[in-house]
């Protein structure tokens, strides 16, 4: 998978502010999921994978816990527009993409934008690292509803598993 767009350098900037733990529940192994899951429903449903990809280090990145954190998604975004040009660049419709998917992710269910129902998709097929099967009826994209994609995305949630691009591509290395 050609993870290239997130660098090393989006991450270590991304992580120089980040206050939850880099290994925890809405940490790096979080976004890395999201980002394969991202990958996978945007490859198979016309959604824009570089959007998608950019998403799943977004989206969570300014939590301030793992709970009730109503405006994390609209921090996240700020911090994607403030690093566009400098680390990342995308069209300007692209960006204003980017930037509603981690505004809406928690509050919006489905979205007329396939780039954005792809990231919503991603992140909500990772409910299995909190026990939480999720609902193809709160899915947008028929790939993501699928069930074959459903269970594949339960095990790597449940499982906690770590793409190995993690540490092979970003650089962070994950204990425990």
């Amino acid at each position: 998978m050609d993870t290239k767009l997130v660098t090393p350098e989006l991450l270590a900037a991304i992580l120089e502010d980040y206050t939850l733990e880099v290994g925890g529940l809405h940490g790096v192994g979080h976004w890395a999921r999201v980002l394969e899951n991202g990958v996978r429903v945007a490859e198979a449903s016309g959604g824009n994978v570089a959007v998608v990809k950019l998403f799943a280090v977004f989206h969570d990145s300014r939590r301030f816990n793992d709970g009730h954190d109503p405006d994390h998604g609209a921090r996240g975004a700020e911090l994607a527009t403030a690093m566009h040009g400098d680390f990342f660049e995308l069209p300007d419709d692209d960006l204003d993409r980017l930037v509603v998917a981690c505004e809406q992710h928690t509050d919006v269910i489905h979205h007329h934008d396939v780039t954005v129902q792809c990231c919503f998709d991603a992140d909500r097929l990772d409910l299995g690292r909190v026990f939480s099967r999720p609902d193809p009826r709160l899915l947008n994209t028929d790939h993501a509803r699928e069930t074959e994609t459903i269970e594949w995305a339960l095990d790597r949630g449940w499982n906690e598993r770590v793409p190995d691009f993690v540490e092979s591509e970003w650089g962070v290395e994950l204990v425990g």
